[in-house]
C-alpha cells in the first residue's frame, strides 16, 4: 500500500493557490513538499497544518492505494 496525494493537487488548483502559496502558509520544508510531490509519507503533523489552511479533512488532501506486489 502506498500514500497518493493527488487529492491535494487538485484542491490546490480550485483553490487557485501554487505549491509554494502553501508551503509559505503551512511554514513547512521544502524537502516536505518535495516529499508530497514524491508520494512519500510525510509527518502528520504538517498534514495537519495543510488541513488547516485549506479548511478541509485529511481524505480531502490523500489517499491509501493499492500497490502491485
Amino acid at each position: 500500500m502506498a500514500v497518493s496525494y493527488k487529492k491535494l493537487w487538485k484542491l490546490l488548483i480550485d483553490k487557485d493557490m501554487k505549491k509554494k502559496d502553501l508551503r509559505l502558509a503551512t511554514g513547512m520544508t521544502t524537502t516536505a513538499l518535495a516529499k508530497l510531490g514524491k508520494d512519500e509519507p510525510v509527518n502528520l503533523e504538517i498534514l495537519l497544518k495543510i488541513c488547516k489552511v485549506l479548511k478541509c479533512d485529511i481524505s480531502d488532501i490523500m489517499e491509501i492505494v493499492e500497490t502491485k506486489e
